[in-house]
């Protein structure tokens, strides 16, 4: 059978051969699982930064399309060395791909293939072989190449007045890094172009078997029916143990009550099987007394939700940085007292920074504990908006010394339990902690959801009542995160006989 390779599917095979031909073979196999909203919002900054870095160059022309006329079009106008070309495209030997910008240099008479990416840098494992199957693809064509570059985002970039899409990117030439790349290459477009091409299904695991489960492929539990869906691979920080992890592999050991005693495991990982094996939580009291102790009322458990826009949207931010819209804070005067529930949701088209800040003042005092989970998030946060709103520098500081991460409590194993499956996660806490509490009531469930939703209220076109919708999902969401959190320290705290 004979198959056109395209990059998208080079890339996937790069990654994991047999997830490429399900996708070519069996697509209703690889189409089974909906995309997230974080794989969504990739997409849609990549369309995003795209179109922007496109305005660097005005007199461009825009191949809109993927067929036959498209390609024809593509070659006339390479033909009479068209200044630019935008999602030039091309096939030949089996190969395709949509260059997104192809720049005639008059002075070499060559071209200048230049990558697009949605990135602050420049990532070598994936980047370049991108790169070098289209320089491989471009040199069947014909075409010779001044230079290949990839104009990335520039994290350096702070946003003062109008957008400045010059300084905005940076383009790094990779010319040397792709020409080095492209033996290694050409022999893998020969290999997945053979292997592809099979019409029978091949056998055995998918190659992400052996890799944490972060790094699975889409149709990981397809190509792996043995492998359970807690398993080896969910072992906190596996996945950076390769030689480990190999070893349970080739030894056919997935569940995680198989592994041998002579497996070293690090203290962490210790505790996470352990717990699972005895099915016995490990709950080290005097330790969590001992870090609750220190917390001082009024408590505020407080969480913010935030947007990491790729092409900044305010004066003050950088590419990616955070856009604070939203937090959920429930107050604990004393340790009899209820909690008392203050929000804040920014639903207008401008900077949240300022207010958004002077809410926050508003909510929190001078004194107590403000508690957090993941310390390091919401303080950065805070100081970037010390940064941008100066006024607001002794508050925030005064709040950054205060905060205290409750997610301490579980990253440094003074309550593990076979349920947290070695997260540290609320998502995985909370039913253990607080069964009566769920996310899985609410329409928005997670935190990439409710960012996408955010940004769908603040820039989409909707009708008012649409946008009361998302505003009332956005605030239980955020709501039972802070309360979520209280529910945990309470249990904590009273050394609740229900753990």
């Amino acid at each position: 059978m004979s198959i056109i390779l395209s990059k998208t599917d080079f890339l996937i095979y790069h990654e994991c051969p047999k997830n490429a031909w399900l996708k070519l073979h069996k697509p209703k196999v690889y189409y089974s699982n909906e995309l997230s909203e974080f794989e969504k919002t990739i997409i849609e900054t990549g369309n995003e930064v795209e179109s922007v870095a496109r305005k660097i160059f005005p007199s461009g022309v825009l191949i809109k399309g993927r067929d036959k006329e498209d390609r024809v079009k593509t070659l006339k106008l390479v033909a009479q060395k068209s200044e630019t070309i935008f999602q030039a495209v091309f096939v030949k030997d089996q190969l395709f791909a949509a260059t997104d910008i192809l720049q005639f240099d008059q002075k070499s008479k060559k071209w200048l293939l230049i990558e697009v990416k949605a990135s602050n840098s420049v990532k070598d494992k994936i980047h370049l072989y991108d790169l070098a199957f289209q320089t491989i693809l471009l040199k069947k064509i014909g075409l010779e190449l001044e230079s290949v570059n990839i104009l990335h985002l520039n994290p350096k970039y702070i946003r003062n007045g109008e957008l400045d899409i010059f300084k905005l990117f940076v383009a790094d030439n990779a010319t040397d890094k792709v020409n080095e790349l492209i033996p290694q290459v050409e022999e893998e477009i020969q290999s997945a172009l053979k292997y592809l091409s099979q019409e029978t299904e091949p056998s055995g695991f998918c190659s992400c078997i052996y890799k944490g489960r972060s790094a699975h492929c889409t149709t990981f539990s397809y190509s792996n029916p043995q492998v359970p869906e807690y398993s080896v691979h969910d072992i906190a920080r596996i996945g950076v143990s390769k030689a480990k992890l190999t070893e349970l592999i080739d030894g056919n050991i997935f569940n995680i009550q198989d592994i041998p005693e002579y497996i070293e495991l690090s203290d962490i990982q210790k505790n996470q099987v352990n717990a699972h094996i005895t099915k016995r939580p490990l709950i080290r009291r005097d330790m969590i007394n001992s870090e609750l102790e220190n917390l001082v009322y009024p408590l505020y458990f407080l969480d913010y939700e935030t947007f990491p826009a790729a092409i900044p949207r305010f004066d003050g931010f950088s590419p990616y940085q955070q856009i604070p819209f939203q937090y959920s804070l429930h107050i604990v005067e004393s340790a009899e007292s209820e909690p008392k529930h203050l929000e804040f949701l920014h639903t207008g088209t401008g900077d949240p920074g300022p207010t958004f800040a002077e809410s926050l003042k508003k909510d929190i005092g001078p004194i107590g504990t403000v508690v957090v989970w993941n310390k390091k998030f919401e303080c950065k946060i805070n100081e970037e908006l010390a940064r941008r709103i100066p006024s607001m520098k002794k508050f925030i500081e005064n709040v950054n010394n205060r905060v205290y991460d409750l997610m301490d409590v579980f990253s440094k194993q003074y309550y593990v339990h076979h349920n947290f499956q070695g997260s540290t996660s609320i998502k995985y806490i909370l039913p253990v902690l607080a069964p009566e509490l769920s996310y899985k009531q609410l329409e928005i469930q997670e935190g990439g959801t409710a960012t996408q939703r955010w940004n769908e209220l603040t820039t989409g076109n909707l009708s008012d009542s649409e946008k009361e919708t998302i505003a009332k999902n956005l605030r239980e969401y955020c709501k039972l995160d802070t309360f979520a959190m209280f529910k945990i320290w309470e249990r904590l705290f009273n050394n609740s006989s229900t753990y």
